[in-house]
């Protein structure tokens, strides 16, 4: 029996058993929901994150994301599930899942600068007989190129001392639907035994796994699903536009559309995309299609296209409050929403922020209302707002703006007292065409 046949067989047997102890580097939105997952399942799990805040309020069972049912993580910790910060948790480790962010540098191009630092933590813990499993977006051959390179760097190769796969995650935050454990999960690697095993441990809490070739497929799966997003959004929001130049209710065609059974499925509009999925995956392909001398012209007109959404709503806002009578200098707008998307605590890239710069920008005072964020935090992009407070809502305070912008529909949001109080609402989300919002009393405009 050779040696990586050897260690293939006993891990194998291990997850099979459940008693491979599992490790999750990152305990984000990814990390930490796949973490308790995979813990559920009875494995042995534990978390690593270099925050030693967050590491100390998972352990002590509190409840860090907000979509989470209340006694999810204390639960899972009062099970044995734990996190910390200590890096040589790795090496007693039989499964590493590495679920860092990827996010774009100040440039616009691919940071890889996270998952470079999390293969160099995992290089000094690696023992043989480990599975190491990327999730954070990469452009299809950086697991091979980056990640591997850096894993091997003290004599172990892949395939043979340890195992390599990537497996790209598909959590959608605040989703009640699809969860870690419903969502399909696609696994790939570049030699079978490293497949086979991680096609077995995903296959052990997940309903079901599909397994492709090789890691540059299952990385390119991420960003293609989420350029068809990118490219989909952007043409529902031209066609908004033109649509309302013909007096045509986009919401409406919308819905209406997608009562046929094949050929279609909806997008909605909006204020523009965030998150770190949708606005950086494609950034990630193009780049990567330019790189081996190839170019995505349809994918690049559409980033174009929703890069420059907050600015064509920030130029409406203007519009609407002259039609209104208010000069723009001197108006008072208040944002409902300022997370990238409703009823989540994540501002990563959120369109809202970006519209909140560009009205005050144009000399118009801007307030938010968000249930999630009662004080903004500092962000990567817009370091800037940090420590802002959410304004609470009370019939007096809506009526003292001169316009409400509705950025993130939350559902948390009291629409109904914004309606009767407000003297122009400029909804980006549809959210006063849901019956609970009531009758507007001032003038409503979909933008």
């Amino acid at each position: 029996m050779t040696n990586a046949f050897s260690l293939y067989a006993t891990l194998k047997d291990s997850i099979a058993a459940h008693r491979a102890r599992a490790a999750t580097v990152g305990l984000g939105y990814v990390g930490l929901p796949l973490a308790l997952t995979v813990s559920e399942a009875g494995f042995p799990v534990t978390g690593l994150d270099l925050n030693t805040g967050r590491v100390a309020a998972i352990n002590a069972g509190e409840k860090v994301i907000s979509y989470f049912p209340e006694d999810r993580i204390r639960n899972a910790v009062a099970a044995g599930f734990r996190a910390t910060s200590d890096v040589t948790a790795l090496a007693e480790s039989d499964v590493i899942l590495i679920c860092v962010p990827t996010p774009l540098s100040d440039t616009r191009d691919p940071d890889l600068s996270y998952v470079i630092r999390a293969g160099e933590t995992v290089a000094s813990q690696l023992r043989p007989g480990q599975l190491v499993v990327l999730e954070s977006t990469v452009w299809p051959g950086a697991t091979a190129t980056v990640l591997k390179p850096i894993l091997e760097r003290g004599g172990l190769r892949a395939g043979e001392d340890f195992f390599l796969a990537f497996s790209p995650e598909r959590e959608d935050p605040g989703n009640d639907t699809f969860t870690t454990r419903s969502i399909p999960k696609i696994v790939g690697a570049d030699d079978a035994k490293s497949r086979e095993l991680v096609e077995t441990f995903y296959s052990q809490f997940i309903t079901k796994v599909v397994p492709v070739s090789s890691l540059a497929t299952a990385e390119a799966v991420k960003l293609t699903e989420n350029s068809f997003r990118t490219v989909n959004i952007a043409l529902v929001n031209e066609m908004k536009v033109a649509f309302e130049a013909m007096g045509v209710d986009i919401w409406e065609v919308v819905r209406a559309a997608a009562t046929k059974p094949f050929g279609y499925m909806p997008f909605y509009p909006g204020p523009g995309i965030g998150g770190d999925c949708i606005p950086v995956s494609p950034v990630y392909l193009s780049w990567r299609a330019r790189d081996v001398g190839s170019s995505l012209p349809i994918v690049d007109l559409a980033r174009t296209n929703n890069d420059g959404a907050p600015d064509l709503i920030a130029g409406r806002v203007a519009v609407e409050l002259s039609k209104c009578g208010a000069a723009v200098q001197d108006a008072r707008v208040l944002i409902l929403g300022i997370a990238y998307k409703k009823d989540v605590e994540d501002t990563r890239e959120s369109p809202a922020l970006a519209i909140l710069n560009r009205l005050e920008a144009m000399g118009i005072a801007c307030d938010f209302h968000d249930p999630y964020f009662p004080v903004l935090p500092a962000t990567r992009d817009h370091p800037e707002l940090a420590g802002r407070a959410s304004v609470a809502l009370s019939a007096e305070a809506v009526a003292g703006y001169d316009a409400v912008l509705v950025a993130t529909d939350h559902s948390g949001v009291d629409y109904a007292l914004v309606a009767g109080a407000a003297k122009l609402i400029l909804d980006t989300r549809n959210a006063f065409a849901r019956p609970e919002a009531g009758a507007v009393g001032g003038r409503l405009v979909k933008i």
